[in-house]
């Protein structure tokens, strides 16, 4: 599914330096507004600053009332300011300070990858959530690495460009569909829907804008910095929580970054939406 040009320049004008992320995230976003069903309380698994949160449910049309948790401090300060979290923990996702069965659905959005114990993180999400709750994951596939160019830099060898990549990207895990289905089984969960998305050009279209961007940040710093510990380092992140780019060149660089004509279902998809439930007792 490719993003529309409203929802990808409502990402480029939130994420002003990021538009490799912004072009990532239009697609997933548009891809998980439109089999979102839930409502009660919710679990957003991995907030961050709140922006994409803010964005997904203005999609979607709901109004929501969300637990925010992220280990990271900076993250869940600047997330604090959007209304629609009840409260926020800044904790690991393995041990969330809220009662067994207390939350009515979970949503985690490109966070589960970089999560080393994924298995804790789906143990305590199982715990979590209520008989008949619901969790919408969005995660890197297996078809990820498949699907990149590789390196434009002679005598870099692939396996040495993808090992690189996820250092950078900090990606440990690229599950399968049946992986997906075997861990929610360990605990006490079903996947109903696997989806694919982000086909071989829309990936190569991300790694050719995120080489002038994180990856270049990341080759300045000799690979020591994160590119966010190099946007807060320059300020960036905290313009990005303050400000968002003009609606008419938000929409001109959406046109610049977009790809044309519809997806290829026939390759490998580079992402998984993983959708299921809680069955009752």
């Amino acid at each position: 599914m490719i993003a529309s040009h409203e929802l990808l320049a409502e990402f480029v004008a939130r994420y002003p330096a990021q538009p490799a992320t912004a072009f990532w995230r239009g697609i997933e976003i548009e891809q998980l507004a439109r089999i979102f069903n839930s409502s009660g309380v919710g679990l957003d698994l991995g907030c961050g600053d709140g922006i994409l949160t803010d964005i997904l449910f203005k999609r979607i049309g709901m109004a929501p009332n969300l637990i925010g948790v992220d280990i990271d401090p900076l993250e869940t300060e600047a997330a604090a300011s959007y209304a629609f979290y009840d409260r926020i923990h800044t904790c690991a996702a393995q041990a969330i300070p809220e009662p067994d069965a207390s939350i009515d659905y979970v949503i985690s959005n490109s966070v589960l990858e970089h999560i080393p114990d994924l298995e804790g993180v789906i143990a305590e999400v199982g715990r979590l959530l209520k008989p008949g709750g619901r969790f919408y994951f969005t995660v890197p596939a297996p078809g990820f690495h498949q699907n990149l160019r590789g390196s434009i830099v002679p005598g870099i060898s692939r396996e040495r460009y993808l090992d690189d990549l996820d250092k950078r990207l900090a990606h440990y895990h690229y599950l399968s569909v049946l992986d997906w289905h075997e861990m929610a089984n360990r605990h006490g969960l079903a996947v109903d829907n696997a989806s694919g998305y982000l086909d071989q050009t829309e990936t190569r279209r991300w790694e050719n804008l995120s080489r002038v961007t994180g990856g270049l940040l990341h080759s300045l710093s000799f690979g020591r910095s994160r590119p966010i510990e190099i946007q807060r380092a320059l300020k960036i992140r905290d313009l990005q929580n303050r400000m968002a780019l003009p609606a008419s060149l938000a929409s001109g660089i959406a046109k610049m970054i977009a790809t044309d004509g519809a997806p290829d279902q026939s390759s490998a998809q580079s992402c998984l939406l993983v959708a299921g439930h809680r069955p009752r007792d």
